[in-house]
């Protein structure tokens, strides 16, 4: 390989619990996980990407308007332009990570144009670069958990993230703790109600403050039922990632997995991010043999279920493991 020549890899992520807590400074426990999006090309001065999943080239400078996987490439162009200067690369894209299954492909897609294009930042600079090519690609508000967890995983360990604080740790996953991703319906986040739940956060944040530091006390100087049902599902999904640590940290899974199940009813329930198809997914892994936990993850209304097993246990879906970032 020459100085010009480029090779990255960038893994996808699950979040074993603490979702729609990101984007109100909260707590998440992600692992990146052995499916990677990978960019292999050369250095020139534009950007000229052929993916093997997608007809369209992605040019930069270019007369087509993006769409697409393309809007990606065009951000993280605008916006390393801005930033830092950048250089172009001539290459192509291939992936592991199924696209639309609530395991950050986009995320990894966007951190992997960031690094094969030459962005030389630190892992703060690039996690705030790749959240914001996110919402420039897709209008969506999303937070920093995908990118976050990321760019900090480390091999063989969840990663807890503390967004307010913007503290990084993390806890050794059991080697007896297996790990599977079932996917079920293919969502689009742009079109579901994602949107509408930021925004109910926010309107629940002028009555009562920061949600990443109220309490279930709280939840009586909301008048609305739909907010103050949001506004449980954030506070206890923040006290459960607490304890999905101390459970994980004392090798207690069949205490993650009860957590796990609480976590879905509640995203199910209070939050409703959920779908009739997620939940049946949930209720039919929970009724299988092995099966200690089980919930949806990620931003919900489609994509995958998490279920955390018994070794050796006969269960439909992908077994991943946690492994290293690409910082």
């Amino acid at each position: 390989m020459t100085s010009d020549d480029v090779a990255v890899a960038v893994p996808g992520r699950v979040n074993l619990i603490g979702d729609h807590t990101d984007y109100t400074g909260g707590l998440a426990l992600p692992i990146a996980i052995d499916r990677w999006t990978t960019i292999t090309g050369t250095r020139s001065d534009r950007i000229q990407l052929r993916s093997d999943d997608e007809p369209v080239v992605a040019l930069v400078p270019g007369d087509e308007p993006p769409s697409g996987w393309t809007r990606h490439v065009h951000a993280i162009a605008t916006l390393l332009a801005e930033r830092t200067g950048w250089v172009g690369l001539h290459g192509t894209i291939t992936t592991t990570i199924p696209i639309g299954a609530g395991l950050s492909s986009s995320a990894a897609l966007d951190i992997a144009l960031a690094l094969a294009c030459g962005a030389d930042m630190t892992p703060h600079e690039l996690i705030a670069l790749a959240s914001a090519a996110e919402r420039h690609a897709t209008g969506v508000p999303t937070g920093l958990l995908d990118q976050t967890a990321i760019v900090h995983a480390r091999d063989g360990h969840a990663t807890v993230i503390d967004v307010a604080s913007a503290s990084i740790a993390h806890v050794p996953v059991p080697p007896d703790a297996e790990i599977v991703i079932r996917h079920v319906a293919q969502r689009t986040l742009a079109a579901s109600g994602y949107t509408q739940r930021v925004r109910e956060c926010a309107a629940i944040e002028q009555q009562i403050g920061p949600l990443a530091t109220a309490t279930l006390s709280q939840l009586d100087e909301i008048d609305d039922d739909v907010l103050r049902r949001r506004a449980r599902h954030v506070i206890t999904e923040n006290a459960r990632v607490r304890s999905a640590v101390d459970a994980l940290a004392a090798c207690d899974l069949v205490a993650f997995g009860a957590l796990m199940v609480d976590s879905h009813r509640s995203l199910a329930e209070d939050y409703a991010v959920s779908t009739a198809a997620m939940d049946d997914a949930v209720a039919s892994a929970l009724a299988t043999r092995g099966v200690l936990g089980a919930r949806m993850t990620g931003g919900g209304f489609g994509g995958c279920i998490v279920m955390l097993v018994e070794p050796g246990s006969e269960v439909d879906g992908w077994r991943v493991r946690p492994v290293d970032g690409p910082c």
